[in-house]
């Protein structure tokens, strides 16, 4: 028997053809269907509970932005996954493959500008898309093609057992049978559509995280959502993206761009703003950015966030607006993951964390179309504690404690100011604490003050928006009139910025404390880091000298001292970052190459501001000024019947008492794991070869000998002091990223040390340490080595 491939093909088409004009004809399939109609319209089915969505068949390959988030979280900061938090914005399109139907997310960083269509094909022919979901033809007739969608709801696109595995809370999966469609949040809009899902993800907790937050952590039960957005009009203006503006940055890899242009096509996100009126000098908005509080936020936070968000407007007036930038409560009925709405949410969360603000940024402009602010709720009650903490008001039955409450609030309304910042697009600027507070987007530790000896409040936060700021939001939002370039006019007010003295530093120059950045520093105040680090001590001294029964309030266990005196105690870590950076500490700017202007380049920080900051950070380590006195320590009780130590307590070896000494070793361990970090004691050894005014490896290292090591004490503190440097210098030598010169120049040192002991340290420890460097030369094993005792969490404040 022949096969004839023609008439089977033919066969296979006509069956198809059938089953599609099935689907066609069978009008009972919207019976009994709820319909909502919007941008795409939706079906829900109550019989089987599923959801199903209709799209017009001219939608079909019609791009749109489609967007993912977690309306309702796990509320542990640790694992991640919180209340609110948006997932990925993708441009998608629905494509129709005979009766199936595939949600592919196009590729947006590589594209090709040009007009010539067969050269932008060439670029989408070359890179992949990613078809993120398929679903089988439900139904169809002259208009809609309908399809179940009520796997894809409610699947784990938000990454949540991935993110519960890599924090190490256990192996979860997506259950099924204990998922449902939320109803109440599945609406549909003329330019969006949003669905909601209760999904379960059953598993065997391992991690402490998800068994702190969960009533049965074998159950982890979240809200997922999903937003289909119909894309912005082309009336949007991108403008161009300077290492200099305060902004992010947004960008695409342009393969039409002539031979001798940059590839990468840069622009800042930003919301659509234009003026009323361009030419006039102030004018109202065409429409405002109005940003929505969390009706749940309760009062006087309400009230400060609403004023510390508000602080924005005084930047936009500056620019030239009339009440463009606004502030409202969310109405009852709205839902704040609609992407309608950019929101202010109070999140909850089992400790302490961070605050964020992230945006809906359409992918092909960088045009942002939702900002969504995350603020942890847990944030302001720290800041009360560390107001209480420093002052010690408790002297009396019913002190006055407003002075620490309002130091709270300051810091709400700064927080508020910074996260919807971010949500303009505005990167940090960690330099601006030494502007004289130029931003709000700096992260800023409470600037205490002695006023007559006594610890003053008034001035712990800035209060309004910053010079930087006004810049920033100049150079992204001036609407500028038709007769100017916009080019020259953003080249020009960068000019002003710079002559203006504006320092500028982001996350990659700051945010740890080996990079080489003299200026941009987290939580850090001054102008000067040596200065201030001297200034902030004498404020810890104050403290500690006043710290006892006074900081405890009437009713409270006195075992609970020990979580206040630790923000006390270690009040000087932030500062240390910003005081080690100057050994090795390069100064340099965002620079760029301009007509007519000279360029500066980068320079080293002085050899003398480098041997002060290596004087104080070898203090900082020191048995002086880490010891605690006998009457803090006799007060602090092991844990009242009730309570337990927790993650804000101190790391201690003694179990449940009190543990001064490991207290100090944990402080210590900080202070000189920074200053023998690898890196810089390479960018160091570079620095002398150059400049010998700069501190040598050698001279580092030789001080960190004699001013810690070299203690023949039997004072238990500073042996602790002794054995946490040694370890950390010997895993400082067998270091990776340690270059073999600057090795070399530890081991001499080491040698050193060695026949220092030999003359003169006759102890049974000294004979000890003996044996372990004869054993480091020929093993190159450290016996004496140990897990340095860790800080409690400092970040964020």
């Amino acid at each position: 028997m022949r096969f004839n491939v023609k008439s089977a093909l033919s066969c296979f088409v006509l069956i198809l053809a059938c089953q599609w004009q099935a689907l066609a004809n069978d009008e009972s399939f919207l019976d009994g269907k709820t319909q909502i109609n919007g941008f795409v319209d939706v079906l829900y089915s109550k019989a089987d509970d599923k959801v199903y969505l209709a799209l017009r068949k001219e939608q079909l390959e019609q791009q749109m932005l489609f967007q993912s988030s977690l309306p309702q979280g796990v509320g542990s900061n640790d694992i991640g996954l919180d209340r609110g938090q948006l997932g990925d914005t993708r441009l998608i399109t629905f494509q129709r493959f005979g009766n199936k139907i595939l949600l592919k997310q196009l590729n947006t960083t590589y594209r090709a500008s040009s007009s010539n269509e067969a050269e932008r094909k060439s670029i989408d022919e070359a890179f992949a898309d990613s078809i993120i979901a398929g679903f089988t033809l439900a139904h169809e007739d002259n208009d809609f093609i309908y399809f179940d969608y009520t796997d894809f709801l409610l699947s784990d696109i938000h990454g949540v057992a991935s993110k519960l595995s890599r924090t190490g809370q256990g192996s979860y999966s997506r259950d099924t049978s204990r998922s449902g469609i939320y109803l109440p949040r599945t609406k549909a809009f003329d330019l969006n559509t949003e669905l909601e899902a209760l999904v379960t993800f059953a598993g065997s907790p391992q991690g402490s995280y998800i068994q702190q937050v969960a009533p049965d952590a074998k159950s982890v039960t979240v809200h997922l959502h999903h937003s289909f957005i119909q894309l912005p009009d082309d009336n949007y203006q991108t403008r161009t993206f300077h290492p200099y503006s305060g902004f992010w940055k947004h960008s695409y890899i342009d393969y039409s761009v002539p031979i001798d242009a940059d590839m990468e096509r840069k622009f800042i996100p930003r919301h659509r703003l234009a003026k009323k009126d361009p030419e006039a000098q102030h004018s109202e908005a065409i429409e405002p950015i109005v940003y929505y509080l969390d009706p749940g936020i309760p009062e006087p936070v309400m009230t400060a966030l609403k004023e510390g968000a508000l602080w924005w407007d005084q930047a936009f007036t500056a620019a030239g607006y009339k009440n463009a930038f606004q502030v409202k409560v969310l109405p009852e009925d709205a839902d704040p993951m609609d992407v309608r709405y950019n929101v202010i949410q109070w999140v909850h969360r089992a400790t302490r964390g961070w605050s964020y603000g992230s945006s809906v940024i359409d992918p092909r402009t960088g045009e942002i179309i939702k900002g969504h602010v995350t603020l942890g709720s847990l944030r302001v009650r720290q800041d009360f504690l560390i107001a209480l903490g420093m002052t010690s008001p408790f002297t009396e039955d019913k002190p006055d404690t407003s002075p620490q409450l309002n130091m709270a609030l300051d810091r709400i309304r700064q927080l508020s100011a910074h996260e919807v910042g971010h949500t303009l697009g505005i990167a940090h600027n960690f330099a601006a604490s030494e502007n004289d507070r130029a931003s709000v987007m700096d992260y800023p530790h409470p600037l205490f003050e002695l006023v007559d000896g006594e610890i003053s409040l008034a001035n712990a936060y800035d209060k309004g928006i910053g010079d930087w700021d006004k810049f920033v939001i100049a150079y992204g939002y001036q609407d500028f009139t038709n007769n100017q370039n916009e080019a020259i006019a953003l080249a020009e007010l960068v000019a002003k910025a710079q002559e203006k003295g504006f320092l500028y530093k982001s996350d990659p120059d700051a945010r740890i404390a080996k990079r080489a950045s003299a200026d941009g520093h987290l939580w850090d105040n001054g102008s000067n880091a040596i200065k201030e680090f001297e200034r902030m001590s004498a404020v810890r001294n104050v403290a500690l000298a006043n710290f006892g029964a006074n900081s405890l309030p009437l009713g409270e266990a006195l075992s609970s001292l020990e979580e206040r005196l630790v923000p006390i105690y270690y009040s000087h870590r932030y500062q240390l970052d910003a005081l080690v950076k100057q050994i090795s500490g390069v100064n340099y700017d965002y620079e760029v190459k301009q007509q007519g202007k000279s360029l500066k380049g980068n320079s080293f920080v002085s050899g003398e501001q480098q041997f002060k900051a290596l004087d104080l950070m070898l203090e900082s380590a020191s048995a002086d000024y880490l010891r605690l006195s006998n009457e803090i320590s006799a007060l602090i009780n092991p844990k009242s019947y009730g309570s337990n130590r927790n993650r804000e307590s101190f790391k201690g070896r003694m179990g449940i008492a009190f543990d001064p000494i490991s207290a100090a070793e944990a402080a210590a361990g900080y202070s000189i794991n920074m200053l023998l970090e690898p890196i810089r004691l390479n960018r160091l050894a570079y620095q002398h070869s150059i400049d010998k005014s700069i501190p040598s490896v050698e001279a580092v290292t030789k001080n960190v000998f004699e001013k810690l090591i070299k203690l023949k004490s039997s004072d238990t503190l500073e042996q602790r002091i002794r054995q946490t440097a040694l370890s950390i210098y010997f895993d400082t030598m067998m270091s990776d990223e340690l270059s073999p010169d600057v090795k070399l120049q530890m081991q001499a040192q080491l040698l050193s040390y060695q026949g220092w002991l030999k003359r003169k340290d006759k102890s049974p420890e000294g004979k000890v340490l003996l044996k372990y460097i004869e054993h480091y030369w020929q093993s190159g094993v450290w016996l004496g080595s140990f897990a340095v005792k860790q800080l409690p969490p400092g970040s964020p404040i």
